[in-house]
């Protein structure tokens, strides 16, 4: 069988069931079975239809000669007369519009809450699959520091990295350090103009400079260990100390921001070093050795017309210095030689880039391989007003501020929740308040919820509900809703990796947490009856589960405890 949009353990075997019924079926009543489409299960957008549904009456119709309503139902009253004992897992199968639609009885739902509380925060995690893939984001100039934009990056691909090894993936994080361009020169250059001005106010700064006061502590830096060293040498001889001493101290800075929002990539790739380790060379016989390569006005050429593009490329300059497009083709022909495929994740201004990538993976025969994720534009508010952003006047955000501002937790789950390619409005206000409003607080504050109650409960009960004892007291709607809610948790990870949508994992916890607030509110989990206790102990605790694992894979705490803790 197919999966089903919420597949997971029993439940799945009780879908497999149903499926099988209706394939012999169908197998009875339509011409020609071999033929037949297998039937797989979907959730419907209204669950007033049921738990599931499938379209298997309507794809038959034609071959069967009769209307899908007809034989939908035909259908579902052959399953109950030749295997009546189905009534056991199915509360309800109707024919609707010509799709059958299924209901499945409490059991298979509790049957998931066990399946949360055996395997615990190894619910949903899939096999390993072998698949290596090369994961970069968050990459910026190492001119200045972290901004908002690789807020947004990093926390969508910290969350991207942990679903796809949640799900069985091999993956590498990688970050590109641009040190191979003129812009360490002009930051070298920025840097001599904020230490010169350190004892001379006055001395100009470069137009194209890189404004902004976080290049004054390292001035400040230079001038304890060289006193005024620099100031009577020429250009030449300061430039190179300048530039490296920029470069190193800024990358980390970078680094430690990463640290500090819980980030740790596993390669930081010096571009120089790439194209000092030879990787131009070796990803350009690549292209030559499969035709792909001619040389014409001095400088070497790549075909790119023969893929798409309106014009062949140059990839070394007749100087002998490579264009943007060489270090590209050498930095993805080094990823595809470790990985199956690699995946991008870059800021609002690089829609541009992602033809070129595309290009570059056709070029070394893996057409397909590179996909690019684009993080759309952001806007920051701040008790309703706009906050100004302009890199050129210096103005920015960094975020070490928003993180000072707000903390990692809330950063992390409001980076995600839009999707990438939407525009995002950053509500710092809302961000910071201990309400229900404030989604991030909402979905910890459930988890703290629970271990409230726990804390509260008999212990002797709670091995029990741990245990999984007395699940089958689980009738009522919230409760069954609830166990409903987690067994989509297997598939909202797998879709995450498929559609490279970590805001639907943040938009699954946000439901998760409003399932069980609605629980919590219609049914009393520590009652007077035990045996009803331990049933919904149970199911609290496997909500607990599902709620830090979400959490865990969107980088964001789970806490034992919070302000407006019940």
């Amino acid at each position: 069988m197919n999966p089903t949009t919420t597949d997971s353990g029993a439940q799945s075997q009780t879908l497999a069931r149903i499926a099988a019924a209706l394939e012999r079926a169908a197998a009875n009543l339509v011409a020609d079975a071999e033929a037949s489409p297998r039937v797989v299960f979907e959730a419907p957008r209204n669950l007033d239809f049921g738990d599931f549904s499938s379209n298997v009456a309507l794809q038959l119709a034609r071959r069967a000669r009769r209307s899908p309503q007809v034989l939908a139902s035909e259908l579902v009253e052959r399953i109950f007369a030749d295997e009546p004992d189905l009534r056991e897992i199915l509360s309800e199968a109707t024919a609707v519009g010509g799709f059958i639609n299924v209901r499945l009885a409490n059991g298979a739902w509790q049957s998931v809450v066990g399946s949360v509380l055996r395997e615990g925060p190894e619910y949903g995690r899939g096999r390993p699959t072998g698949e290596r893939i090369s994961l970069e984001f968050g990459s910026a100039n190492p001119t200045g520091p972290l901004v908002v934009v690789q807020g947004r990056t990093l926390s969508l691909g910290d969350a991207l990295a942990k679903a796809f090894r949640f799900a069985g993936h091999d993956v590498t994080t990688e970050w590109i350090i641009n040190d191979a361009g003129s812009q360490i020169e002009t930051l070298g250059r920025s840097l001599y103009a904020r230490y010169r001005q350190l004892t001379d106010p006055a001395f100009p700064f470069p137009e194209d400079g890189y404004p902004g006061e976080y290049l004054i502590p390292l001035a400040q830096n230079i001038r304890e260990r060289d006193g005024a060293r620099w100031e009577s040498a020429p250009e030449i001889e300061w430039l190179p100390s300048f530039g490296t001493f920029g470069l190193d101290a800024i990358v980390a800075e970078q680094q430690a921001t990463c640290a500090r929002f819980g980030i740790s990539l596993d390669r930081w790739q010096s571009e120089r070093a790439l194209h000092q380790s030879g990787a131009i060379e070796k990803g350009i016989e690549f292209l030559r050795g499969h035709g792909h390569i001619f040389e014409g006005e001095g400088a070497v050429w790549v075909r790119a017309t023969h893929f798409g593009d309106d014009k062949d490329r140059v990839i070394v300059r007749n100087d002998g210095r490579p264009t943007y497009f060489g270090a590209d083709v050498a930095y993805h022909y080094d990823k595809l030689s470790r990985a199956a495929r690699a995946i991008l994740i870059l800021g609002p201004d690089h829609h541009g880039y992602i033809a070129r990538l595309e290009l570059i993976a056709a070029a070394l025969d893996r057409p397909g391989a590179i996909r690019v994720l684009i993080a759309q534009q952001m806007t920051l508010v701040r008790e309703g007003e706009i906050v100004p952003m302009s890199k050129r006047a210096g103005n920015v955000l960094t975020l070490d501020e928003i993180l000072d501002e707000v903390g990692p937790d809330a950063a992390r789950f409001f980076f995600v929740i839009p999707n990438p390619d939407s525009p995002m409005t950053f509500d710092l206000t809302l961000a910071k308040e201990q309400s229900t409003e404030n989604p991030v607080f909402y979905v910890q504050y459930g988890h703290a919820r629970i271990a409230s109650i726990e804390r509260r409960a008999s212990p002797s009960l709670l091995e029990r509900a741990c245990a999984g004892e007395r699940l089958e007291l689980l009738s009522e709607p919230s409760e069954i809703a609830l166990a409903r809610r987690l067994s989509e948790f297997p598939a909202t990870v797998l879709s995450v990796v498929d559609a490279l949508a970590p805001s639907r994992l943040a938009r699954y916890a946000q439901n998760v947490a409003a399932d069980f607030h609605q629980f919590y509110m219609n049914c009393k989990v520590l009652g007077e009856d035990d045996e009803l206790t331990v049933a919904r102990l149970g199911l609290a605790h496997a909500t607990k589960i599902v709620l830090a694992s979400s959490l865990r894979l969107l980088g964001v705490s789970a806490p034992e405890e919070m302000a407006r803790e019940a």
